[in-house]
Parts: structure tokens; C-alpha cells; sequence
């Protein structure tokens, strides 16, 4: 079962409703883009923890050029997408699975069984992007969360710069890789659970 919340991406509702759970952006954090275990896991697991225990974000990671830049482009990425493609895009908040375990934020929902994830790079970033032609490996275990998050067939990645061409690769489901996903992300939140339980004095 697959939930979606109506929320903006951003608002206090939004991260209300991802609080203290895994989303998508972080999988990299549990497994590699290789399906290997990431060595980030447990500082990720007390990052949530910590969120859980105060019940807001506790350490927000301050807006940079980059972020702000990105956020004030999306709009219009959306857009060059939408006129290359010819897919609208349907805008949501936050999906997560029925108990609200995971996560993830998607840049838009393509028709009945695509998704889109967006970047704005810099200009030299996005050409590597061209040299390498495939989704960067460091959003692969975004994307192929993302398909499996909301159960989808394909995800569109695209990389967007007003000076450069946009840079669109479509990406089919890894049954392999979201398998090992699914695995390492459902064996980190058993141990999550029992972190929580563990600490639930310590709650505010």
C-alpha cells in the first residue's frame, strides 16, 4: 500500500510527516550505489533518533547557493521537462509506504507509472553528466528508492542549467538493486524500532 501525502515540500507539515524515518535522498546512507552497506548507516540512524526524540528536526542542514539555487529553479525545470516530454507532471508532498516506515519526496508523478527526480547542477557537473550518459551513481539509490517507495515502473532523472541543454535518462526498475534496497532499508528501520524503544524515556 502506498500513501500520499498532499503536503508542500518544504512546510513544517512536510517535514512533520517524514520526521524520525528514512526517505529516498538518504538511502545512499543505508546502501551504496553498488548494494553494498553504506558506512554512513549509523550516523544516519542517531540523526533520526535525535529527531524522533525532540520531535522536530533537530540539526536542519543550512541553505546554501547551490540549495537555494536549485529550489528557485525546479519550477522551471519542470517546465523544460514537461515541453520536451510531453508528460504533465503531477506534483505531490511526501509517498511513503502504508505504515509510514519510508519515504520519499519526489519531484513530480509522471501519468499512471513514472516519476521525476530533478537537480540543478552546476554547468561543469552537468556536462560530466553528458560524458557519462546514465543516471550519476550517486542518485541511484535515490531513483530506484523512489520506484520503490511508490511501487512505479520508470523514473525520469533530470538534470537541468539555463545555459546548457537539459539532460533527461530514463531509468527502469532494478529488480536486483531494489531488492537489496528493500532489505538493507527495512533491516535498518527493525533496528531503528528498537532504538526508539530503547530510548523512549528520553523523548521531550
Amino acid at each position: 500500500m502506498v500513501l500520499i501525502h498532499q503536503v508542500e515540500q518544504g512546510t513544517p507539515e512536510w517535514f512533520a510527516v517524514r520526521l524520525g524515518i528514512p526517505t529516498a535522498s538518504n538511502f545512499a546512507k543505508i546502501i551504496t550505489s553498488t548494494g553494498k552497506p553504506s558506512t554512513s548507516a549509523a550516523g544516519y540512524m542517531d540523526q533520526l533518533l535525535a529527531d524522533w526524540l525532540a520531535g522536530e528536526v533537530t540539526d536542519a542542514v543550512e541553505a546554501n547557493y547551490w540549495m537555494d539555487r536549485g529550489t528557485e529553479m525546479e519550477g522551471r525545470a519542470r517546465e523544460a521537462y514537461s515541453l520536451i516530454t510531453g508528460h504533465s507532471v503531477e506534483q505531490v508532498g511526501f509517498v511513503t509506504d502504508g505504515k509510514r516506515q519510508w519515504g520519499c519526496s519526489p519531484d513530480g508523478l509522471v501519468g499512471d507509472d513514472g516519476g521525476l527526480e530533478i537537480k540543478c547542477p552546476k554547468a561543469s557537473t552537468l556536462v560530466s553528466y553528458y560524458r557519462a550518459g546514465k543516471c550519476p551513481a550517486d542518485y541511484w539509490p535515490q531513483v530506484q528508492g523512489a520506484l520503490w517507495v511508490t511501487g512505479r515502473a520508470w523514473w525520469d532523472f533530470l538534470a537541468y542549467h539555463p545555459a546548457l541543454r537539459p539532460f533527461i535518462v530514463h531509468v527502469e526498475r532494478d529488480a536486483e538493486y531494489i531488492g537489496k534496497l528493500a532489505e538493507a532499508v527495512e533491516g535498518f528501520v527493525a533496528k531503528l524500532t528498537e532504538a526508539q524503544e530503547a530510548l523512549k524515556e528520553w523523548r521531550m
